[in-house]
C-alpha cells in the first residue's frame, strides 16, 4: 500500500513563505509525475506546480515566479517552496504522485489527504 504524507502547512501573513512536503511510502519502484494541487473553499481542485521525474517543472500562471516545485527521488519526496503568499493563496493543498508499485507492478495515481495554508492579510 502506498501513501502520501504532506507536512508544513500552516497561518502566515500575506508576504511571508511556506514550504510544504509530501513523502511517499510503501512497497515503491519509482514514481513518475509528482504534483501539488490546491482546493479552496466551494472551488474546485486545480494543479498547482508538476515536476517530472526528470526534473522538468510547470506552474499554474497565478503561482509562477512564486512558488517552487521540487523532489528528492531517494527519499521519494516533493517540495513546494511558496514565498510572497497572498490571502487569495489560502486552500488545502494536496500532493499527487503516479506511483509504481506493488506485485505485480502497477501504476497508479494516489493523493495526500491535504494540508491546509491559510494567509491573512
Amino acid at each position: 500500500q502506498v501513501r502520501l504524507v504532506e507536512s508544513g502547512g500552516g497561518l502566515v501573513q500575506a508576504g511571508g513563505s511556506l514550504r510544504l512536503s509530501c513523502a511517499a511510502s510503501g512497497s515503491i519502484r519509482g514514481i513518475n509525475d509528482m504534483a501539488w494541487y490546491r482546493q479552496a473553499p466551494g472551488k474546485e481542485r486545480d494543479l498547482v506546480a508538476l515536476i517530472t521525474n526528470i526534473g522538468s517543472t510547470d506552474y499554474a500562471a497565478s503561482v509562477k515566479g512564486r512558488f517552487t516545485i521540487s523532489r528528492d527521488n531517494a527519499k521519494n519526496t516533493v517540495y513546494l517552496q511558496m514565498n510572497s503568499l497572498k490571502p487569495e493563496d489560502t486552500a488545502d493543498y494536496y500532493c499527487n504522485a503516479d506511483v509504481v508499485a506493488g506485485a505485480p507492478l502497477t501504476l497508479l495515481n494516489y493523493w495526500g489527504q491535504g494540508t491546509q495554508v491559510t494567509v491573512s492579510s
